[in-house]
Protein backbone atom coordinates (compact mmCIF):
# COMPACT_ATOMS: atom_id res chain seq x y z
CA UNK A 1 0.00 0.00 0.00
CA UNK A 2 2.81 2.32 0.76
CA UNK A 3 4.41 1.07 -2.38
CA UNK A 4 1.31 2.26 -4.17
CA UNK A 5 0.72 5.69 -2.63
CA UNK A 6 4.29 6.68 -3.33
CA UNK A 7 3.33 5.90 -7.47
CA UNK A 8 0.42 7.71 -7.47
CA UNK A 9 2.25 10.89 -5.50
CA UNK A 10 4.90 10.52 -8.48
CA UNK A 11 2.19 10.79 -10.90
CA UNK A 12 0.49 13.94 -9.21
CA UNK A 13 0.86 15.92 -11.86
CA UNK A 14 -1.23 13.74 -13.85
CA UNK A 15 -3.74 13.38 -11.55
CA UNK A 16 -4.21 17.48 -11.57
CA UNK A 17 -4.21 17.57 -15.52
CA UNK A 18 -6.66 14.79 -15.44
CA UNK A 19 -8.93 16.41 -13.43
CA UNK A 20 -8.72 19.65 -14.97
CA UNK A 21 -9.25 17.87 -18.06
CA UNK A 22 -12.51 16.35 -16.99
CA UNK A 23 -13.10 20.22 -15.84
CA UNK A 24 -13.06 21.40 -19.45
CA UNK A 25 -14.69 18.43 -21.00
CA UNK A 26 -17.74 18.72 -18.95
CA UNK A 27 -18.78 21.99 -19.49
CA UNK A 28 -17.20 22.35 -23.19
CA UNK A 29 -19.04 24.40 -25.27
CA UNK A 30 -21.94 24.42 -22.62
CA UNK A 31 -23.56 28.34 -22.84
CA UNK A 32 -23.71 28.62 -18.89
CA UNK A 33 -20.38 27.11 -18.60
CA UNK A 34 -19.85 26.22 -14.68
CA UNK A 35 -23.06 28.23 -13.72
CA UNK A 36 -24.33 24.41 -14.50
CA UNK A 37 -23.47 23.90 -10.85
CA UNK A 38 -25.66 25.99 -8.96
CA UNK A 39 -28.64 25.46 -11.71
CA UNK A 40 -28.54 21.71 -11.44
CA UNK A 41 -29.18 21.65 -7.77
CA UNK A 42 -31.29 24.94 -7.75
CA UNK A 43 -33.87 23.63 -9.95
CA UNK A 44 -34.15 19.88 -7.67
CA UNK A 45 -35.03 22.57 -5.10
CA UNK A 46 -37.32 24.08 -6.43
CA UNK A 47 -39.11 21.01 -7.88
CA UNK A 48 -38.92 19.59 -4.23
CA UNK A 49 -39.74 22.38 -2.94
CA UNK A 50 -43.00 22.71 -5.20
CA UNK A 51 -44.30 19.28 -4.78
CA UNK A 52 -42.81 18.15 -1.45
CA UNK A 53 -42.64 21.22 0.43
CA UNK A 54 -46.06 23.14 -0.56
CA UNK A 55 -48.37 20.52 -2.15
CA UNK A 56 -47.09 17.58 -0.02
CA UNK A 57 -46.57 19.50 3.44
CA UNK A 58 -43.35 17.29 4.50
CA UNK A 59 -41.26 18.77 7.27
CA UNK A 60 -38.59 19.96 7.34
CA UNK A 61 -37.77 20.34 11.29
CA UNK A 62 -38.77 23.48 11.68
CA UNK A 63 -36.60 25.25 8.74
CA UNK A 64 -37.59 26.65 5.07
CA UNK A 65 -37.97 23.58 3.21
CA UNK A 66 -35.97 25.22 0.13
CA UNK A 67 -32.65 25.35 2.76
CA UNK A 68 -33.58 22.22 4.41
CA UNK A 69 -33.59 20.54 0.90
CA UNK A 70 -30.74 22.76 -0.66
CA UNK A 71 -27.98 22.06 1.99
CA UNK A 72 -28.62 18.02 1.45
CA UNK A 73 -28.57 18.43 -2.03
CA UNK A 74 -24.79 20.17 -2.35
CA UNK A 75 -23.26 16.68 -1.08
CA UNK A 76 -25.95 14.37 -2.65
CA UNK A 77 -25.11 16.25 -6.47
CA UNK A 78 -21.22 16.03 -5.79
CA UNK A 79 -21.68 12.37 -5.09
CA UNK A 80 -24.03 11.47 -7.32
CA UNK A 81 -22.58 13.19 -10.35
CA UNK A 82 -19.16 11.92 -9.81
CA UNK A 83 -20.39 8.52 -9.55
CA UNK A 84 -22.20 8.99 -12.79
CA UNK A 85 -18.90 10.12 -14.34
CA UNK A 86 -16.55 8.23 -12.78
CA UNK A 87 -17.89 4.57 -12.94
CA UNK A 88 -17.29 4.92 -16.71
CA UNK A 89 -14.01 7.00 -16.54
CA UNK A 90 -11.95 3.38 -17.48
CA UNK A 91 -13.82 2.51 -20.73
CA UNK A 92 -13.96 6.34 -22.00
CA UNK A 93 -10.41 6.36 -21.56
CA UNK A 94 -9.58 3.31 -23.09
CA UNK A 95 -7.39 4.47 -25.73
CA UNK A 96 -4.62 5.58 -22.58
CA UNK A 97 -4.98 2.25 -20.55
CA UNK A 98 -3.98 0.61 -23.89
CA UNK A 99 -1.36 2.57 -25.07
CA UNK A 100 0.66 4.08 -21.99
CA UNK A 101 1.17 3.20 -18.30
CA UNK A 102 0.43 5.22 -15.38
CA UNK A 103 -1.80 4.02 -12.28
CA UNK A 104 -5.13 3.38 -13.48
CA UNK A 105 -6.68 5.07 -10.21
CA UNK A 106 -6.03 8.37 -11.40
CA UNK A 107 -9.00 8.06 -13.94
CA UNK A 108 -11.86 7.95 -11.23
CA UNK A 109 -9.84 9.99 -8.23
CA UNK A 110 -9.52 12.25 -11.46
CA UNK A 111 -13.63 12.42 -11.50
CA UNK A 112 -13.66 12.56 -7.57
CA UNK A 113 -11.50 15.61 -7.84
CA UNK A 114 -12.98 17.28 -10.59
CA UNK A 115 -16.28 17.05 -9.07
CA UNK A 116 -15.19 19.28 -5.73
CA UNK A 117 -14.94 21.96 -8.37
CA UNK A 118 -18.77 21.88 -8.63
CA UNK A 119 -19.22 21.50 -5.40
CA UNK A 120 -17.67 24.66 -3.88
CA UNK A 121 -19.37 26.33 -6.18
CA UNK A 122 -22.59 24.74 -5.77
CA UNK A 123 -21.64 25.27 -2.06
CA UNK A 124 -21.11 29.44 -2.62
CA UNK A 125 -24.64 29.65 -3.21
CA UNK A 126 -26.24 27.93 0.53
CA UNK A 127 -24.35 30.73 1.55
CA UNK A 128 -26.86 33.33 -0.35
CA UNK A 129 -29.54 31.06 1.12
CA UNK A 130 -28.46 31.57 4.84
CA UNK A 131 -27.94 34.95 4.38
CA UNK A 132 -31.53 35.29 2.62
CA UNK A 133 -33.44 33.13 5.86
CA UNK A 134 -30.71 34.86 8.35
CA UNK A 135 -29.47 31.20 9.39
CA UNK A 136 -26.10 31.65 11.48
CA UNK A 137 -24.13 28.40 11.69
CA UNK A 138 -22.56 27.50 15.13
CA UNK A 139 -19.38 26.24 16.29
CA UNK A 140 -20.00 22.33 14.65
CA UNK A 141 -19.25 24.36 11.37
CA UNK A 142 -16.01 23.57 12.31
CA UNK A 143 -16.70 20.03 11.94
CA UNK A 144 -17.82 20.28 7.90
CA UNK A 145 -14.23 19.25 6.93
CA UNK A 146 -14.91 15.81 8.59
CA UNK A 147 -18.06 15.12 7.04
CA UNK A 148 -16.77 16.29 3.39
CA UNK A 149 -13.63 13.91 3.61
CA UNK A 150 -16.47 11.08 4.52
CA UNK A 151 -18.42 12.03 1.59
CA UNK A 152 -15.31 11.88 -0.71
CA UNK A 153 -13.90 8.44 0.29
CA UNK A 154 -17.04 7.30 -0.09
CA UNK A 155 -17.67 8.61 -3.68
CA UNK A 156 -14.00 7.20 -4.15
CA UNK A 157 -14.11 3.83 -3.11
CA UNK A 158 -17.86 3.41 -5.07
CA UNK A 159 -16.00 4.66 -7.98
CA UNK A 160 -13.18 2.28 -8.15
CA UNK A 161 -15.29 -0.29 -7.77
CA UNK A 162 -17.65 0.30 -10.42
CA UNK A 163 -14.93 1.73 -12.91
CA UNK A 164 -13.18 -1.44 -12.16
CA UNK A 165 -16.59 -3.81 -12.07
CA UNK A 166 -17.61 -1.75 -15.46
CA UNK A 167 -14.54 -2.98 -17.68
CA UNK A 168 -15.89 -6.01 -17.44
CA UNK A 169 -19.57 -6.35 -16.99
CA UNK A 170 -21.05 -2.74 -19.16
CA UNK A 171 -24.42 -3.79 -17.43
CA UNK A 172 -22.56 -0.83 -14.61
CA UNK A 173 -23.15 2.00 -16.99
CA UNK A 174 -27.47 0.95 -17.20
CA UNK A 175 -27.61 -0.09 -13.63
CA UNK A 176 -25.79 2.89 -12.16
CA UNK A 177 -27.97 5.67 -12.95
CA UNK A 178 -30.57 3.15 -11.56
CA UNK A 179 -28.71 3.03 -8.21
CA UNK A 180 -28.53 6.57 -8.15
CA UNK A 181 -32.00 7.11 -8.26
CA UNK A 182 -32.77 4.60 -5.52
CA UNK A 183 -30.21 6.12 -3.55
CA UNK A 184 -31.64 9.79 -3.42
CA UNK A 185 -35.10 8.34 -1.98
CA UNK A 186 -33.38 6.34 0.71
CA UNK A 187 -31.55 8.90 1.76
CA UNK A 188 -32.71 11.83 4.00
CA UNK A 189 -32.89 14.65 0.95
CA UNK A 190 -36.48 15.57 0.61
CA UNK A 191 -37.41 14.05 3.59
CA UNK A 192 -35.99 14.54 7.49
CA UNK A 193 -34.52 11.43 9.55
CA UNK A 194 -37.04 12.56 12.17
CA UNK A 195 -39.77 10.43 9.83
CA UNK A 196 -38.39 7.46 10.21
CA UNK A 197 -39.30 5.37 13.04
CA UNK A 198 -36.32 5.68 15.94
CA UNK A 199 -35.82 1.58 16.08
CA UNK A 200 -35.57 1.55 12.38
CA UNK A 201 -32.62 4.11 11.77
CA UNK A 202 -29.86 2.38 12.64
CA UNK A 203 -30.48 0.11 9.65
CA UNK A 204 -31.17 3.07 7.22
CA UNK A 205 -27.51 4.42 8.33
CA UNK A 206 -26.04 1.20 6.92
CA UNK A 207 -26.93 4.07 4.26
CA UNK A 208 -23.69 6.08 4.16
CA UNK A 209 -24.94 8.54 2.97
CA UNK A 210 -27.59 9.11 5.22
CA UNK A 211 -25.78 9.66 7.84
CA UNK A 212 -23.06 11.93 6.22
CA UNK A 213 -25.13 13.95 4.69
CA UNK A 214 -27.14 14.45 7.81
CA UNK A 215 -23.93 15.37 9.59
CA UNK A 216 -23.32 18.39 6.55
CA UNK A 217 -26.84 19.63 6.84
CA UNK A 218 -26.26 19.27 10.83
CA UNK A 219 -22.89 21.10 10.63
CA UNK A 220 -24.43 24.16 8.60
CA UNK A 221 -27.69 24.41 10.33
CA UNK A 222 -27.35 25.20 13.95
CA UNK A 223 -31.42 23.87 14.65
CA UNK A 224 -30.00 20.17 13.11
CA UNK A 225 -28.43 18.45 16.03
CA UNK A 226 -25.66 15.73 14.80
CA UNK A 227 -27.03 11.89 15.48
CA UNK A 228 -23.38 10.45 16.66
CA UNK A 229 -24.46 6.91 16.27
CA UNK A 230 -25.62 7.28 13.01
CA UNK A 231 -22.69 9.26 12.01
CA UNK A 232 -20.35 6.24 13.40
CA UNK A 233 -22.09 3.82 11.46
CA UNK A 234 -21.84 5.79 8.70
CA UNK A 235 -18.45 5.98 8.74
CA UNK A 236 -17.64 2.73 9.22
CA UNK A 237 -19.48 1.69 6.51
CA UNK A 238 -17.74 4.25 4.33
CA UNK A 239 -14.35 3.17 5.47
CA UNK A 240 -15.24 -0.58 4.48
CA UNK A 241 -17.07 0.37 1.64
CA UNK A 242 -13.49 2.73 0.64
CA UNK A 243 -11.18 -0.33 1.61
CA UNK A 244 -13.38 -2.83 -0.25
CA UNK A 245 -13.21 -0.58 -3.44
CA UNK A 246 -9.29 -0.26 -3.36
CA UNK A 247 -8.73 -3.76 -3.16
CA UNK A 248 -11.36 -4.71 -5.54
CA UNK A 249 -9.54 -2.38 -8.02
CA UNK A 250 -6.20 -3.58 -6.81
CA UNK A 251 -7.11 -7.54 -8.13
CA UNK A 252 -8.99 -6.52 -11.32
CA UNK A 253 -6.19 -3.75 -12.37
CA UNK A 254 -3.99 -6.03 -14.12
CA UNK A 255 -6.86 -7.13 -16.65
CA UNK A 256 -7.93 -3.83 -17.48
CA UNK A 257 -5.89 -3.77 -20.95
CA UNK A 258 -6.99 -6.95 -21.80
CA UNK A 259 -10.62 -7.02 -21.31
CA UNK A 260 -11.38 -3.40 -22.53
Amino acid sequence: MERRCAEIWRYRELLYFLAWREVKVRYKQAALGTAWAIIQPLLAMIIFTLFFGRLAGMPSDGLPYSLFCYCALVPWTYFSGVLAFAGNSLVSNSNLITKVYFPRVLLPAASALAGFVDFLISGSFLVVLMAYYRVTPNWRLLLIPLFIAGIGFLTLGLSMFFAALNVRFRDVKYVLPFLIQIGLFCTPIIYPSTLVPHRFRWLLSLNPCWGLIEGFRGCILPVKPINLTVTAISMAVTLLVFITGVLYFRRTERTFADLI
